[in-house]
């Protein structure tokens, strides 16, 4: 955390200075900002390591700052906060890119595990694209590591990052059965009973970007009371 450039555009005072105060503890160099106008000005004009978005703001939403941060060329990570109890303002960030997003009330704690999460996957990230290029065939998928691209068939697949490192995960490990704490685990970083939800959501998108019938997945596959695998054998999706 260290030296980190953080933005956190949150209308509330109280979790503002709360997040400030434990960030800047770690070493964290902090921004605040309090609403969607000054917070998008600074999200696009200035370097940051993380943007911490609330959805709810004054001006431009969390979810507007998210689309237009994903517009720019250099990858920056988006953690999203929500208060709604409703999975579609969460649905919508991921679709926009998030890398994550926390629900208030939150713990502290858990917060900066997720934002630790987020800087060793970019940690990760950057040292594949350090190396040759790896491309990984799943199927009818063929996953570029370097580039961060998929592809079904001849056609290039849309996807957010998290919905990228959970494929490749999948296509690092074929046939192998992930339950969903493992996951949480080793694709987000973090495992947090109560979160599998998180999980489900991510699968069900990815089918939805992959899966000739979502409904009747053959690639991504439910092994019933244990979790999910990569099927490849026969995939024609």
């Amino acid at each position: 955390m260290e030296n980190r450039k953080i933005l956190i555009v949150e209308d509330q005072k109280d979790i503002a200075d709360l997040l400030n105060l434990h960030l800047g503890d770690l070493g964290a160099a902090v921004t605040l900002s309090a609403d969607g106008h000054d917070g998008l000005q600074k999200a696009l004009t200035e370097s940051w390591d993380l943007i911490i978005l609330d959805i709810q703001l004054p001006g431009p939403s969390g979810l507007e700052i998210c689309r237009c941060v994903r517009r720019e060329q250099a990858y920056i990570p988006v953690l999203l906060l929500t208060s709604r109890s409703s999975e579609l303002d969460r649905v919508l960030g991921l679709d926009l890119g998030a890398d994550d997003y926390i629900t208030k009330p939150f713990s502290v704690m858990e917060l900066i595990a997720r934002i630790r999460a987020v800087f060793r996957r970019e940690a990760a990230m950057q040292t594949v694209t350090a190396s040759k290029n790896r491309i990984i065939k799943a199927g009818s998928l063929t996953i570029d590591e370097d580039h961060r691209s998929v592809f079904l068939g001849e056609e290039e697949i849309d996807l957010t990052a998290r919905e990228f490192d959970l494929l490749k995960h999948f296509a690092s490990h074929p046939g192998r059965v992930f339950r969903r704490s493992e996951l949480l685990d080793q694709v987000w970083g973090y495992g947090h009973d109560g979160y599998e939800h998180t999980v489900n959501s991510h699968i069900n998108r990815l089918r939805a970007k992959i899966e000739q019938d979502a409904n009747n997945p053959k690639q991504i596959v439910t092994i019933w009371g244990v979790g999910y695998k990569l099927e490849t054998l026969g995939a024609d999706a």
